[in-house]
Formats: structure tokens, sequence, C-alpha cells
């Protein structure tokens, strides 16, 4: 897909979507991160975009979990879906 860059969007979702596909794989190979002082800032774009789309996270986590969706079924990995909260 390819996403137009409009204002307030910018880059569109492409951004939020690697983010938290990066994320979920850290998370399904049990690795953490070590927070930068870049990340206040880079956090502070998205508050931008969720004031003009408050539905725009879980549009960018739909797309990542379809594309972890991809990774597993291709590279073989057994998916380990993360427990939901209560």
């Amino acid at each position: 897909m390819i996403l137009i860059p409009q204002p307030p969007f910018f880059a569109g979702l492409s951004g939020y979507v690697a983010e938290i596909g990066a994320a979920m794989v850290m998370a399904d190979l049990g690795l953490a991160s070590t927070p930068r002082p870049d990340h206040a800032a880079y956090l502070s774009s998205w508050l931008t975009t969720l004031r003009h789309d408050p539905r725009a996270i879980f549009k960018a986590a739909a797309q990542a979990q379809a594309a972890l969706d991809w990774i597993h079924a291709h590279a073989g990995a057994a998916a380990h879906p993360l427990p939901l909260a209560a």
C-alpha cells in the first residue's frame, strides 16, 4: 500500500506501522528495548496524529499485526500472541 503524505500525517501511518511492528517482533522474540533520549520527541508526533485521527493507532496496529502474521507464515516461526489485558 502506498500512502500519500498529507498534513498533519506527513509520512502517513507507515512509520507508526513500522514502530509497532518492531515492538511486536521484539516481544515475540523475548527481547527488551532500551529507551533513547529522542523517543519522547518522536512519541509527541504520534500525539499530533492521534488528535487528528483517534483511530490511527488501531489502524497502524492492525497493519503491523498483518505484517507480523506474514513474517511468521513465511519464516516458519510459530506465532506467540501476547495475552490480552483484562
